[in-house]
């Protein structure tokens, strides 16, 4: 028995897939870059963002001193280790906050810290301490 036209039609599409996907196949091999150099797959960033295949030009750069490179956080300026600023909270446990005059921050403090008795309202000069938990007041005195 004689195959039908539509047997043969989709005989010749699978055949024309299984082509199409041989060439595929063989292209996907060819730009393949795998075994390729360094070289080959380095790109470099000019001076507008954009990613280019040339090296920069290194003849203008400036050389770097190594002995102006800090590591870790930022040290803290200590122009005045005074700082003034209001009691604005103090607990009866004992610990508060001092909102400081200058950039209104609020710092924490103990009242072991105090050489005076502090309340809430009072302008006070101190000390701020780096603690395990971020800064404290410590030398706490209330300015009169």
């Amino acid at each position: 028995m004689a195959d039908s036209f539509s047997k043969k039609e989709n005989f010749k599409k699978k055949l024309q897939k299984q082509k199409e996907k041989a060439m595929r196949r063989e292209e996907r091999k060819e730009s393949n870059d795998k075994g390729k150099g360094l070289d080959d797959m380095i790109m470099y960033v000019d001076v507008n963002g954009q990613f280019t295949t040339t090296p920069p030009d290194r003849s203008n750069d400036n050389k770097i001193d190594v002995s102006n490179i800090q590591l870790g956080a930022a040290p803290i300026e200590a122009e005045n280790p005074i700082k003034s600023g209001i009691v604005t909270f103090l607990s009866e446990k004992g610990y508060g906050f001092i909102t400081e005059d200058k950039n209104k921050e609020n710092i924490f403090f103990h009242s072991n810290n105090c050489e005076e008795m502090v309340k809430k309202g009072n302008k006070v000069s101190f000390e701020i301490e780096r603690s395990p938990k971020g800064l404290s007041a410590i030398d706490i005195k209330v300015i009169k």
